[in-house]
Formats: structure tokens, C-alpha cells, sequence
């Protein structure tokens, strides 16, 4: 596995449940001893149920990942969304226990929206208009940035330096990855810099759940913790699909709902295929990153095979064809 597995024991091999009880009751919230372990690998999740049978959703953050003052950002941010009516899931109390800090939310229940209907999109599209309306008012100052540096020369050294890619492959993934970050440097630079606001930073399609019904009917934002600066493009990206002519499609479905609430530059969809060829190689080095962590291993048994960094060779090729398309057009 390279140079970057450890042995030593991973801090949250003392997070059991009677730990979790525990944090929970320095905080004021008395559990009932039923837990349950929601999907996370970044950060440990869980929904726990209280004395008076209601629950709340409990997050330990991944120690040694976020300062505290980058935490007390993120937090501020949700909070400041949901004070505008915006429907972000904030939470509701914060604290520490031993060398963990942990957040409580409210549970908030939904499904995955239903990208392929146009009128789904243009309502994600005016809460993400209203979401980067707020973001763009002022800079985070502790959370960092997404850019061409912290996504890619980056993870691309930390690769580099501990070894992580086989021996055989190295010249190959050297060579491709220094011509795709080429080319997402002309992307960049073609965008004309593009301004740098708050964002969610990973709006995917599984931290949007959707509701039906009267009251809290429709798209709920959750899980802000990769908030960062980044272009506004970022947060909208990753709800496209399929092939141009249906990404343009639900592009348009999604400005149609944005731009009521705020300006999008055009420019920036030359960025759409550079972030995702970012995000790609951003996401070996964050494996990589995690491998001491017992759960990587467990989920993620293909990483660092041979197999692996040869399907990520043709995949950055790929990527370095594609940003040399035409960007999306509304």
C-alpha cells in the first residue's frame, strides 16, 4: 500500500456508543441508548434516539481535520442561512469530549430529487441562487479555498512524496496528471479568475434531500462540512448527468431558478469539466490520506491496486480531452 499506511490506532476506535451517550449528555441531551450508524466516512454520524423518544443526528468531526475556528465557520454559516429562511440543516448545540468536537442537528428526513424533472432543478436553483447570494457577502477567513493549488499541485505531491502510486504506473500518472492540471490552469485562466464566494463545496445530489408535502416541502441542504470559497459553479456542477445536450438541459432548469436570486457568470462553465478533474484527482489523495482510518480499508479495498491507478490514468486522460471541448451552453 505504498508509504502511507500506519498502524497505529485511529482515534475513533474510542468512539463506541457509550462515548457518544456520553458527549451527548455534556450538552444537556440524555440518550436512550438506541443509536444508529448513518453513512459517513469523513466524519462519524450517528442518529440517536432520546428520553423523550424524539432523536437527533450527532456528528463527530474527523480529529486533525478542521481547527476549531474552521468548524466555528462552518457552523456560522448554516446558521446564518437557515436565519434567512434558506433550508440548510444548521445545528442546534456544539461541544467537545476528549479529542473529539461534535455538532447536533436536528433529524431531518427526505429522499433523493428527482434530477431528470426540470422543475425540481429550477427550485435546487433558487435556493443555491439564495445560498451563494448570502455566501458572497464576505469571505470565510479560516476555511481555505478550492482552487487549482489545494486540489491538485497538492494532492498531487502528497501522492508523489509518499509513494502511493506503483512503481510501473508512476511515469504514466506523472506524465498525465501534469498535463491535465495544465489544462486546468487554461481553464481557469479563460474563466478570467473567477470570483471566489462561500459555498456549500460538495452539493451533490446526497446531501440535497427532498420532501413532499405542505409544510418543508422541497429541497433540504445538508452536510456543510466541505464548506470553502470557491467559484459558484462548483456547487451546481455536480447535479448535471448524462450526455451534453441533457446537462445543458438541466443547466438551464437550474439557472433558471438561480439567477432570480443571483448573478451567474457564464465564464465559469468553462470551469465545469476543471473542477471535475480536481475533484477526481483530489479524491485518490483523500483515500490515501485515510488509509490509517480502519473503515477505508474495510470500503475501499480496490484502492491503491494496480487496477486502480491504471483506471485513474485513463480517466485524467479522458478529463484532459474533455476540457479541451467546448464548455456547456445555455
Amino acid at each position: 500500500m505504498g508509504g502511507y499506511y500506519t498502524c497505529v490506532p485511529h482515534p475513533y476506535a474510542t468512539l463506541d456508543p457509550v462515548a457518544v451517550l456520553d458527549a451527548l449528555e455534556t450538552v444537556g441531551l440524555r440518550g436512550d441508548g438506541r443509536l444508529l450508524t448513518l453513512n459517513s466516512y469523513e466524519n462519524r454520524v450517528y442518529q440517536v434516539w432520546l428520553e423523550d423518544n424524539s432523536s437527533v443526528v450527532v456528528k463527530f468531526y474527523r480529529p486533525g481535520r478542521w481547527s476549531a475556528a474552521q468548524i466555528a465557520e462552518e457552523h456560522a454559516f448554516a446558521k446564518e442561512l437557515a436565519e434567512r429562511e434558506i433550508p440548510v440543516v444548521a445545528p442546534s448545540q456544539q461541544g467537545t469530549f476528549k479529542e473529539f468536537i461534535f455538532a447536533v442537528y436536528p433529524r431531518r428526513g427526505g429522499r433523493t430529487p428527482e434530477l431528470d424533472n426540470p422543475k425540481v432543478l429550477e427550485w435546487i436553483g433558487r435556493f443555491l441562487g439564495r445560498i451563494h447570494a448570502v455566501g458572497a457577502t464576505r469571505p470565510f477567513v479560516e476555511r481555505p479555498s478550492l482552487n487549482e493549488e489545494t486540489f491538485g499541485a497538492e494532492p498531487r505531491a502528497w501522492l508523489l512524496e509518499h509513494n502511493c502510486v506503483p512503481a510501473e504506473l508512476l511515469d504514466a500518472w506523472k506524465a498525465i496528471t501534469e498535463q491535465a492540471l495544465s489544462a486546468v490552469h487554461r481553464c481557469f485562466s479563460l474563466a478570467g479568475n473567477p470570483k471566489q464566494i462561500r459555498l456549500h463545496g460538495d452539493c451533490h445530489p446526497g446531501n440535497i434531500l427532498w420532501t413532499d408535502g405542505i409544510e418543508g416541502a422541497g429541497p433540504h441542504f445538508v452536510d456543510l462540512d466541505d464548506a470553502r470559497m470557491g467559484p459558484a459553479v462548483q456547487d451546481l456542477w455536480m447535479l448535471l448527468a448524462g450526455d451534453r445536450e441533457t446537462a445543458e438541459k438541466q443547466l438551464k432548469a437550474l439557472l433558471d431558478g438561480y439567477e432570480g436570486f443571483h448573478a451567474f457568470r457564464r465564464e465559469e462553465l468553462g470551469l465545469i469539466e476543471a473542477l471535475r478533474t480536481l475533484r477526481l484527482l483530489h479524491y485518490s489523495y483523500w483515500l490515501a490520506r485515510r488509509w490509517e482510518d480502519p473503515a477505508f480499508p474495510a470500503a475501499f479495498p480496490w484502492f491503491g491496486t494496480q487496477r486502480y491507478w491504471q483506471d485513474r490514468i485513463l480517466e485524467l486522460r479522458e478529463q484532459t480531452s474533455a476540457m479541451e471541448e467546448p464548455p456547456l451552453s445555455v
